[in-house]
């Protein structure tokens, strides 16, 4: 850590897009790295990515919120996953900016509810630099704009075997390309949420704004929340 980090109270965070990868493969990576992290081989991590066509079932298991067969599923491309992180079912995709930050939280004044709500504020602030006005709904998890949710979150907190506290991974999943509503949520009942729908970045600015353009301009909000200072490594 430099010493114009310390002096600010930053702490050094590894943040690296990935472009498109399975979904196996990067959770196979998050488990890795949430090892490194605890052990202090690692600095804290911030994965920016894209799925292929995926829908994830969270630890609340509603399997009737998946609307399709078998059969469908295989005909639409889209494969399933029964994952470790809170919360129902969710769909990934090309043209989503999916974060997994993967950051060690100290037992002392630990607030995992702060940790979503810093989560869901990152992605707030962004959207109001672009003139959107985001923010959330009570009972649920996520950023919303009006009756419409433009990204999703869902999380696991791992306890740490070498020191006292947690070490996150999951993270959020939030829409950018249009069309991506239509494409891929048609097929479930996101997060068992059947009464609001589901929008994107250049559905409601007519943008063309790209995932990795996306992830350049999320990163400094990331930052500026959570008191980190993206570092090469």
């Amino acid at each position: 850590m430099s010493e114009a980090m310390r002096q600010k109270g930053l702490r050094p965070l590894s943040a690296r897009y990935l472009g498109l990868i399975d979904y196996a493969e990067a959770w196979e990576l998050q488990k890795a790295y949430v090892k490194e992290i605890d052990r202090e081989e690692r600095h804290e991590t911030l994965l920016l990515l894209q799925h292929p066509p995926t829908y994830t079932m969270g630890s609340d298991k509603h399997p009737e919120h998946l609307l399709l067969n078998e059969a469908e599923l295989k005909e639409r491309g889209i494969a399933l996953f029964q994952i470790d992180r809170g919360g129902d079912i969710t769909y990934h995709g090309p043209g989503q900016l999916v974060g997994y930050p993967l950051l060690y939280l100290d037992a002392a004044g630990l607030d995992l509810h702060g940790y979503l709500r810093k989560l869901e504020q990152v992605m707030i602030d962004w959207l109001g630099g672009h003139g959107i006005e985001a923010g959330r709904k009570t009972e649920y998890t996520g950023v919303w704009v009006g009756d419409q949710k433009i990204a999703a979150i869902g999380i696991k907190f791992n306890k740490a075997r070498e020191r006292r506290g947690f070490v996150t991974s999951h993270g959020f999943a939030l829409n950018i390309q249009e069309g991506i509503a239509a494409e891929g949520f048609s097929g479930i009942i996101p997060c068992g949420i059947e009464q609001f729908g589901v929008t994107s970045f250049n559905d409601l600015t007519g943008k063309s704004l790209s995932v990795e353009e996306a992830a350049r301009e999320l990163l400094p909000y990331f930052e500026k929340q959570f008191g980190y200072k993206a570092v090469e490594s």
